[in-house]
Formats: C-alpha cells, sequence, structure tokens
C-alpha cells in the first residue's frame, strides 16, 4: 500500500511539472533557436511559436525568431490548417504571447530576419489580419530570398558563379 502511495505521488508530481498541452510557453531566451533560420531567440517583441500535433498525438512547440520564419516553415506542414494547430507571437508593445490568427500586424518593425511585422491585439491605424499578414510574408520571402538555404538548388548556383566563388567547366550540367 505504501508502493502504491508513494507511486501515485510520485506521478502526480512528474505530471505537474510536465510541459501544457496547449499554449504559449516561454522560450529559453538567448538559447533557444528558431526551427528555421537557426538564429537564437532574443527580440522579446518579436518571436513567434507553433504548437502542433505529432504522428504520435504528442504536443510539440517549435520556436521562431520572427513570424515571417514561423509562417514559411509552417506551409509545407500537413498539420497546418488543423484546429489543434496554434501559432502564438509577441505582442510587439509588451512581450506578451497572443494568438497569431487573431493578431492584427502592422509594418516598419525591426525584426530579426526583417519581415518587419509587429503584432498586437487590436486594429489601429493601418493594421493587417493574419491572412494579408501571411501574404505580406510569401511576398516578402519571394522578393527577397533572406534564407539562401531555402532557394532553389539552380538559383544558389547561378548565384555562386556570378559571383567568381563557383568556375563550371563545358560539359557540367550548369555551363556558363
Amino acid at each position: 500500500m505504501k508502493f502504491l502511495l508513494s507511486s501515485l505521488l510520485a506521478l502526480i508530481l512528474l505530471s505537474g511539472c510536465s510541459e501544457p498541452q496547449t499554449g504559449a510557453i516561454e522560450p529559453h531566451w538567448d538559447r533557444d533557436t528558431c526551427e528555421r533560420c537557426r538564429m537564437v531567440l532574443s527580440d522579446r517583441f518579436h518571436s513567434a511559436q507553433i504548437r502542433f500535433t505529432d504522428e504520435k498525438n504528442k504536443s510539440r512547440v517549435r520556436m521562431f525568431d520572427d513570424i515571417g520564419c514561423a509562417i514559411i516553415w509552417l506551409e509545407d506542414k500537413p498539420w497546418r490548417d488543423s484546429e489543434s494547430t496554434e501559432i502564438w507571437v509577441n505582442d510587439h508593445r509588451n512581450g506578451d504571447w497572443i494568438d497569431a490568427r487573431r493578431a492584427f500586424y502592422v509594418t516598419g518593425h525591426n525584426t530579426s530576419m526583417e519581415y518587419g511585422l509587429g503584432a498586437q491585439t487590436e486594429p489601429s491605424g493601418e493594421t493587417m489580419n493574419f491572412s494579408a499578414a501571411k501574404q505580406f510574408i510569401f511576398a516578402k520571402e519571394q522578393r527577397s530570398n533572406r534564407h539562401t538555404g531555402h532557394q532553389p538548388k539552380e538559383a544558389l548556383i547561378n548565384s555562386a558563379v556570378r559571383g567568381g566563388v563557383l568556375s563550371l567547366t563545358k560539359g557540367s550540367n550548369h555551363e556558363r
């Protein structure tokens, strides 16, 4: 009986220490890295996180240094539109975590990956909703290709050739 009570108490204590299954969690600032670009999360007013359910039905959280990285990373995930997938972003005014799908976005912010969006809980002046913010992010990404690791292989090779970093000889797959 004593063993059963000890086991039950240990189980209760361990469950109290486990990560919640919903909502935002506090990052380990200046230690956690962005899932997409691998930069360290240090901006407490423009970071984002995505909570999703994996194939083993376990809740997972991925951190991002900019809402732009989060939206682009999420785009090809099969569960991106699932009701259980949560997207959280910092309110640019106070750092609180807010629901990214319900947030309003303003441009002109200095953000880690230069997508330039600040999120807030209510509209003011010229704000955009989540759908418009996604379009803004994809348009900016297409124009700038800031993440060279996400550029098509052909674009990287052509850029290296133009910059004199790579020399291709006749007969290769990528002739000058």
